[in-house]
């Protein structure tokens, strides 16, 4: 490997959770040149707009809102020497090649545009929500239709009330908490509407934000109309069959000023996909290992990124996992300029019967050692319940009992290493339910 100078040792792509927990890890574990591009004001990402309490348990051991989440860790950060530019929109990533470092290019107001290089590089872009246009819904097209996430920046940060009645289509998660808030500001929200048999939230917030409230949650029921020219004045919501179309003659209209989409989430990985990194067709994440390096070395990922988290706990959890091993990566690289020996085949892991996706993809063989966490998302509801990990052989590497699993509720299990150390490859993660 020849030995190319980098500006930086670690450039963090997002400012949000994410960013700012693998920016910290980084510095903690000795690297002294970090720098940390935010395309947004400030930084905190979404939790500036999440006023609602509820973040921390697991990372500070207290109930903390999004906000005082978000300067926990910014003052974490204000105590290192990590480089932070704001206003700062990243347009392309570069991996390196042949021993030289990757390049970032970016823009803002004061620097202009600029070509950043770095040993390694951590993508924590977050998230965006998925809108009408990605749904196709029926209808005119009139105002009084937002994204629930908008509808919270319009409310939480700008000042602004967005309606007086509203329906809200999805019972995604910011869409729940936005029928608290809604209802807490004086307007009436008559009614949750979820195409799924089954919530999309956590339980918490189904009772929370709904069932205290008394807001109906209509599951299996779709928005197949919106009328209104100026301003939405009626939604259509029709129920759906097991085939998810809507069943004739079972409309109801609700006189509202307001709609609401909780729709979805989708992992912001243009960045990702133009630089040639693999993605996961069912994360729409990028494919990693247990240290959450992609298949581009020396290139990490973590956050709502890879996949979309519940807790924010758990994303800064997963964040400094990948801030310490791109710490590790980069120091490695100083060391030893002549490189290192190539690793052996990663293990696969893969989704059987029950699951959606497993994070990470794979392991590396040195996870055999050390032992892996993994997550996943189940595909349906279920009451008691086994998680099974096989290996390729069909022999049973582990057994885990749930009481209940609900595709809206990230798992995790913990694969210690004397059980990995037998398992032939691939992995695979399945759901045996329990017989009554």
């Amino acid at each position: 490997m020849t030995d190319y100078k980098a500006d930086y040792q670690l450039i963090v792509i997002g400012g949000g959770p994410a960013g700012l927990a693998a920016a910290c890890k980084a510095w903690e574990q000795g690297l002294r040149r970090v720098l940390v591009l935010e395309r947004d004001c400030e930084l905190g990402g979404i939790l500036n707009q999440c006023i609602h309490n509820g973040f921390g348990l697991h990372r500070f051991g207290e109930e903390l809102t999004g906000p005082e989440y978000a300067g926990r860790y910014i003052g974490l950060l204000e105590q290192t020497g990590v480089e932070v530019r704001l206003d700062t929109m990243v347009l392309q990533l570069v991996p390196g090649r042949d021993g030289r470092p990757h390049q970032v290019h970016a823009v803002n107001g004061k620097q202009g545009y600029q070509l950043l290089t770095a040993q390694t590089v951590v993508l924590a872009m977050g998230c965006r929500e998925r809108t009408r246009g990605a749904i196709s819904i029926p209808g005119e097209r009139p105002a009084g239709i937002f994204t629930a996430g908008a509808a919270q920046r319009f409310m939480n940060i700008e000042g602004y009330m967005v309606g007086r009645r509203a329906v809200i289509l999805g019972s995604g998660d910011i869409g729940l908490i936005m029928a608290r808030r809604l209802t807490l500001e004086g307007a009436k929200v008559l009614a949750c509407v979820e195409l799924m048999p089954y919530s999309g939230g956590l339980t918490r917030n189904i009772v929370q934000c709904l069932q205290d409230y008394g807001i109906p949650l209509y599951l299996s029921h779709t928005v197949t109309d919106i009328r209104g020219h100026d301003r939405v004045e009626q939604v259509v919501v029709s129920q759906v069959g097991p085939d998810r179309q809507p069943i004739p003659g079972t409309e109801m209209v609700f006189d509202c000023d307001t709609l609401l989409l909780s729709v979805g989430l989708i992992p912001e990985n243009e960045l990702s996909r133009a630089a040639g990194i693999a993605i996961d067709p069912r994360t729409r994440g990028p494919v990693v290992d247990e240290n959450r390096q992609t298949s581009v070395p020396g290139i990490f990922a973590c956050g709502n990124v890879l996949h979309v988290h519940d807790l924010v706990d758990f994303v800064s959890a997963e964040s400094e996992r990948a801030g310490a091993a791109a710490a590790r990566y980069a120091l490695a690289q100083e060391n030893a300029p002549g490189g290192s020996a190539p690793d052996a085949a990663p293990i696969p892991v893969q989704a059987g019967d029950g699951v959606s996706y497993t994070v990470p993809q794979q392991l590396r063989p040195a996870a055999r050692a050390d032992g892996a966490e993994l997550f996943f998302r189940v595909s349906r509801v279920t009451g008691a319940a086994h998680i099974l990990v096989e290996g390729a052989d069909g022999n049973r590497v582990a057994r885990f009992s749930r009481a209940r699993l609900a595709p809206g509720e990230m798992e995790n299990i913990a694969l210690p290493a004397a059980l990995l150390a037998r398992a032939a490859a691939p992995l695979t993660v399945r759901i045996e339910e329990v017989q009554a």
